[in-house]
C-alpha cells in the first residue's frame, strides 16, 4: 500500500526550458541548439544542481568559450524566462492527490539552491508540500542513492511504502533500485492511469 507520494518538478509539476529565453538571443534554431548542446549544456547546468555556484559555472565556460561570454552570462541573469509556469493538468493531479494524503506528499527536486527561492515565489503550489528536498541545498542529486535515503531518513518515510514519480529515466531506475516504488512520468493522463495500477483512483 502507499502512504506516501514523492514528485520531481522540473517537466512534471514546472515548465522549464532554456530554448523560452535562447530562442529570443539567436536569430536561428541551428545557432541555439549549437549552444544549448556545446556550451551552456544539461550537464553544465545540472552541476549547479548539485551545489556549484552561478558565478564558478559562468567563470568556467567562459573560460572555456570567452565567445560566448554574453550568452553564457544570459543563462542565469535571465533565468525566469526559461520558465514557462506550471504543468497544470499534473497541479491538478497534485490536488487530488493532496486531499488523499495531506500529510504525506513530498518533493525531491534537482534544483540550483541560487534559484530556488525565486521557484518558491512564483509558484503558490510549492507551499502544499509536506517537505521538499532540494539537492543544491543539500549538495546531493538525483540519481545518487543518498538523495533517496536522505529523504526517506528526514521524513520517517518507508521506501516500499512510497511513490516516486518523475520524468528522468534514469533517476526511476536509481529510485528503483533504492527501493521506491515509481511512475515514470510522460504526461498527466498516462499519469492518472497508472496511479490506478497502484489502487490510487482520482476523481
Amino acid at each position: 500500500m502507499i502512504k506516501n507520494v514523492i514528485f520531481d518538478l522540473g517537466a512534471v509539476l514546472i515548465d522549464w526550458n532554456p530554448k523560452y529565453l535562447y530562442s529570443k538571443i539567436f536569430h536561428t534554431d541551428e545557432a541555439m541548439n549549437y549552444f544549448l548542446e556545446n556550451v551552456c549544456t544539461n550537464h553544465w547546468n545540472e552541476q549547479q544542481d548539485g551545489g556549484r555556484t552561478f558565478r564558478d559555472a559562468e567563470d568556467v565556460l567562459i573560460q572555456e568559450y570567452p565567445e560566448y561570454q554574453r550568452e553564457i552570462l544570459l543563462y542565469y541573469s535571465r533565468w525566469t524566462e526559461m520558465l514557462g509556469g506550471p504543468i497544470d493538468e499534473t497541479v491538478e493531479i497534485f490536488k487530488k492527490l493532496k486531499n488523499i494524503y495531506p500529510d504525506n506528499i513530498f518533493a525531491l527536486t534537482n534544483w540550483s539552491a541560487e534559484s530556488w527561492p525565486i521557484a518558491v515565489e512564483k509558484f503558490d503550489f510549492l507551499g502544499w508540500f509536506n517537505g521538499i528536498l532540494v539537492s543544491g541545498q543539500e549538495k546531493l542529486k538525483k540519481p545518487d542513492a543518498r538523495i533517496f535515503k536522505l529523504i526517506c531518513d528526514r521524513y520517517g518515510l518507508t521506501p516500499q511504502e512510497s511513490l516516486f514519480i518523475d520524468d528522468n529515466l534514469r533517476n526511476i531506475e536509481a529510485a528503483n533500485n533504492f527501493g521506491l516504488q515509481t511512475i515514470h512520468f510522460k504526461s498527466a493522463t498516462e499519469l492518472n492511469q497508472q496511479l490506478k495500477n497502484f489502487s490510487i483512483v482520482i476523481e
